[in-house]
């Protein structure tokens, strides 16, 4: 199944066409081995740099989890086809699973709800709008996805102002890194031409 926008004339936009081409595939799973390897380093890295603020400031150690949001935002504001965000996430995920990571499956479950996140994001926006808002707004909502997940499996019955400083900072984590840095990520992509057999590319060079 695909939609398609057709333009009634040449000086208007080309047609936005929903359904998945090959090139769109493998560039989003490209993005996705990309982020895997990614997701897997910061596997290492987080415990260190988590711990000291969990100690100190409980609650506010989820503002080191944008690092594992960012696969979707960024596979979606790319690709802007449905399912993008939810496809590179997962096979993020996947990818840092099959290096071996301390969350075992459940880092396939995190792909899957990160990614769903921000997938009911562009979702919302008909899969039209790709602006800077609506990449923070993705990056906030795999944000929330992840740290519902998080109180839920991890840390049970902990105090409401726990769940209050861990839900927030995973948030503001979601939209500074997985919204703003993917934002940033696609611009700089498109100024060197790697992207200009998307729209995501294209918009930036001031191809049609």
């Amino acid at each position: 199944m695909h939609a398609t926008i057709e333009s009634a004339s040449p000086s208007k936009p080309r047609a936005r066409v929903l359904r998945w081409r090959v090139v769109d595939i493998v560039v989003a799973s490209v993005i996705a081995v990309a982020a895997g390897v990614i997701f897997w380093a910061w596997d290492q890295a987080s415990n260190p740099i988590g711990a000291p603020i969990e100690a100190a400031l409980p609650g506010l150690q989820g503002i080191i989890n944008g690092p594992w949001l960012f696969a979707g935002v960024l596979g979606g504001l790319v690709i802007r086809k449905p399912g993008a965000a939810l496809y590179v996430e997962m096979l993020a995920a996947t990818v840092s699973a099959l290096m071996v990571t301390q969350w075992g499956a459940l880092t396939l479950l995190s792909g899957l709800v990160q990614g769903v996140g921000a997938e009911v994001v562009f979702a919302l926006f008909f899969y039209a709008r790709w602006n800077w808002l609506v990449a923070l707004v993705a990056g906030a909502g795999a944000g929330i996805a992840e740290s519902i997940l998080d109180l839920t499996v991890w840390y049970p019955g902990v105090k409401f102002s726990f769940v209050v400083a861990y839900a927030i900072s995973t948030t503001i984590s979601g939209i500074v890194i997985a919204g703003l840095g993917s934002w940033l990520i696609v611009k700089a992509l498109a100024k060197t031409g790697a992207l200009s057999r998307f729209a995501s590319g294209r918009e930036v060079t001031g191809r049609v």
